[in-house]
């Protein structure tokens, strides 16, 4: 399937399952040093009660599967996570347009310093890091740098 098949969209309850499953697979993939903090039963909760309900959630819908999700909260974007076999077709690119549009006044996140392929993702998409930590307010314990987009200076002209 191409990206022309995929369909973004709010998720509904009935996509918590699979949002979660998506969320597993990437995890486990992308992360592979880092300790998931919770089993995946609570992770498939966490998404049932309160990801998909209370957040703003999205999928990437291709077919009947759900190969992709973003979730915002506020500034922040608190998620964003691919299928594996979805990662480097355009789909977190298409994810970063739709969040850039959900949050036209900024947006901030927060990345693992392990994820080097995040790091180079969000740069490419104008974030840059802002605050560094040591992990201990995250329940994986990972350091992990907040990025913001770049203000532009009083009196410069901002470039794309």
């Amino acid at each position: 399937m191409t990206n022309d098949d995929v369909v973004l969209r709010r998720a509904s309850d009935t996509d918590a399952r699979a949002a979660a499953d998506v969320w597993l697979r990437s995890f486990a993939a992308a992360l592979p040093t880092v300790r998931c903090a919770h089993d995946e039963a609570e992770v498939r909760d966490w998404f049932a009660r309160v990801l998909v309900p209370q957040y703003e959630t999205w999928v990437a819908v291709t077919g009947s599967n759900v190969v992709g999700l973003l979730v915002l909260n506020g500034w922040e974007l608190k998620q964003l996570y691919l299928d594996p076999a979805w990662r480097g077709r355009g789909l977190g690119d298409q994810f970063m347009a739709l969040a850039k549009k959900q949050r036209p006044d900024g947006l901030t996140l927060w990345t693992f310093q392990v994820n080097e392929a995040a790091h180079r993702f969000y740069e490419r998409h104008g974030f840059i890091a802002v605050q560094r930590t040591d992990g201990l307010r995250n329940d994986e314990r990972e350091p992990d740098p907040s990025r913001h987009p770049p203000r532009p200076r009083p009196g410069s002209v901002a470039r794309r």
